[in-house]
C-alpha cells in the first residue's frame, strides 16, 4: 500500500474518530442539560399561590411594554437558580420578552453586578399558553438564604389579566415603558402590592433539604404585618429554624391566601376554594416533605357578613381530612393548627366561635393530623380566650409582628426533627 493512501486512510479515520467524539461529546451536553432539571436537590426557596381569578370586577390593570420587578425573599440558599411563571388565570398566551433575577438593594433598585439574565428552553423570550406555567432555564446563581431577590419581567404586548397573588405584603414595582429588566434602578411608573405571574422560585442545595409548606389564609399571608418587612409568621420561623443548630434546615413555603377558604369561595379576590388550589399551590411545588394546614377561620365568619350561618364544624373538618388523605398520598406529614381568636372582629359571632372550638377541639385530638400546633393557645388573652390578647392585634383577627413572631416561636420544633 502506497504511503499517499496510508494517509489518506489515516486522515479518514481521524475525521471519523473527531466526528464520533463530538457527536459524543453534544449528546453528553444534551443529557446533561436534561438531567439539570431533574437534579434531586432542587428545592423550592419561595413560593406563593395566585389568588385573583380572572373576570373579577376587581381585575387589575394591564401591562404593555412595561417591565414587572417583584421582591421576593428567599428561605434556604443555593448555588442554581429557576423560577416559575404561572398564567393560570390568564385570558390570552403571555409573551415575556425577557426576564432577569438579582440580588435586591432598596425599593425598585438592585446590586449592581448581581443580575443575570434567563432563559427559556434556551430562548430569551417565552410566551406563557393561556392557563400554563413555565420553568426557566438552570442558571448558576448564588442565592443567599433568607435575602430578598428581585425578579424583573418584560411584557411587550398587552398582558390581558395578569395571574397574581394580590395582597403580598410586599411592595412591587412596574416601570416606564422599556425594558429595564437590568436596570439597576427602575424608572417607576407604578407600585403595586401583587406578585404578578411569579409563582415559585427553586435552588439547588447539596444540604438535601425539603421544604415545609405553610397552607392558609390572611393570617399565613401575614396580613397586617409591616409591609415589605417580612415579618409573617412563616419568615420567623424559619429565621428560627435556621437559628437553632440542632435542627435541620428546611425551604419553608407561604401557600397562604387572604380571605380564602377550605371549603368555599366568597371572593374573587380571595383565590379558589384550598381543596381547589391544592394541587397547584402545595404538591406541585419542589421538595414539599411536610406542610402546616391553618384554614376555617373564613369558613367560620365571612358567611355572617351577609347575614348567613357560619359554615358547619362537619363540613370544614370533611374538607381537612380531604386535604391530609391527599398529602399522605403524596408521602408529605401534615401538621394542624388550631383557628386563632376572633371576638372583636368584624364578622365574629357566638355562633361562629362554637364553630371555631369545635374545629380545634377535631385539631387537637381529631388523631388524623400527623401533628399539632396550638396557635389558639399561643395568642389568645388567657383572661378572655375567645380573643387575641390586646398587644398583639389591631383588628381582632390578623396577629401583629409581635404575634407573629409568638406564633413562630410556640411551635415544637421536634416535630421537624
Amino acid at each position: 500500500m502506497s504511503s499517499h493512501l496510508k494517509d489518506k486512510l489515516f486522515n479518514k479515520s481521524m475525521l471519523h474518530l473527531v466526528l464520533v467524539l463530538l457527536v459524543s461529546i453534544s449528546l453528553s451536553g444534551v443529557e446533561l442539560s436534561a438531567q439539570e432539571h431533574g437534579d434531586s436537590r432542587w428545592v423550592s426557596t419561595w413560593a406563593t399561590s395566585p389568588s385573583t381569578v380572572a373576570n373579577s370586577a376587581a381585575d387589575p390593570a394591564t401591562v404593555e411594554d412595561q417591565t414587572l420587578r417583584l421582591i421576593v425573599h428567599t428561605s434556604v440558599g443555593g448555588s442554581s437558580l429557576r423560577l416559575r411563571l404561572s398564567n393560570t388565570h390568564g385570558d390570552r398566551a403571555m409573551k415575556i420578552a425577557a426576564a432577569s433575577v438579582a440580588l435586591h438593594a432598596e425599593g425598585a433598585s438592585i446590586r449592581p453586578g448581581s443580575s443575570q439574565s434567563l432563559r427559556f428552553g434556551g430562548q430569551a423570550e417565552v410566551i406563557i399558553p393561556r392557563g400554563a406555567t413555565v420553568i426557566s432555564d438552570p442558571i448558576d446563581f448564588m442565592v443567599p438564604e433568607l435575602t430578598n431577590l428581585a425578579v424583573s419581567l418584560y411584557l411587550p404586548e398587552n398582558s390581558g389579566f395578569l395571574t397574581a397573588h394580590a395582597l403580598a405584603n410586599q411592595t412591587n414595582y412596574i416601570s416606564e415603558s422599556g425594558n429595564h429588566v437590568a436596570s439597576v434602578n427602575l424608572p417607576i411608573e407604578a407600585e403595586t402590592t401583587a406578585w404578578n405571574l411569579l409563582t415559585a422560585i427553586d435552588v439547588i442545595n447539596s444540604d438535601s433539604v425539603s421544604a415545609i409548606a405553610m397552607v392558609g389564609d390572611s393570617i399565613t399571608d401575614g396580613w397586617g404585618s409591616t409591609d415589605s418587612g417580612n415579618q409573617r409568621w412563616p419568615n420567623h420561623f424559619a429565621r428560627r429554624l435556621f437559628a437553632d443548630s440542632s435542627t435541620a434546615k428546611y425551604a419553608v413555603l407561604n401557600a397562604g391566601i387572604s380571605g380564602n377558604q377550605v371549603t368555599t369561595e366568597g371572593n374573587s379576590l380571595f383565590g379558589q376554594n384550598l381543596q381547589a388550589r391544592f394541587e397547584r399551590d402545595v404538591l406541585a411545588l419542589t421538595g414539599v416533605t411536610h406542610m402546616v394546614l391553618m384554614e376555617g377561620i373564613n369558613d367560620i365568619g365571612m358567611p355572617s357578613m351577609a347575614g348567613g350561618a357560619p359554615t358547619s364544624a362537619v363540613q370544614i373538618i370533611a374538607g381537612y381530612k380531604q386535604i391530609i388523605a391527599r398529602a399522605h398520598a403524596r408521602g408529605i406529614k401534615i401538621f394542624g393548627a388550631t383557628l386563632t381568636p376572633y371576638e372583636g372582629a368584624a364578622y365574629y359571632t357566638p355562633a361562629g366561635e362554637l364553630v371555631r372550638q369545635e374545629v380545634n377541639e377535631f385539631i387537637r385530638n381529631g388523631g388524623t393530623f400527623d401533628g399539632v400546633i396550638d396557635f389558639d393557645r399561643a395568642i389568645q388573652d388567657p383572661a378572655n380566650p375567645s380573643r387575641i390578647l390586646p398587644a398583639l392585634t389591631e383588628d381582632n383577627l390578623h396577629p401583629n409582628d409581635i404575634g407573629y413572631k409568638l406564633m413562630a416561636d410556640s411551635i415544637d420544633l421536634n416535630l421537624f426533627r
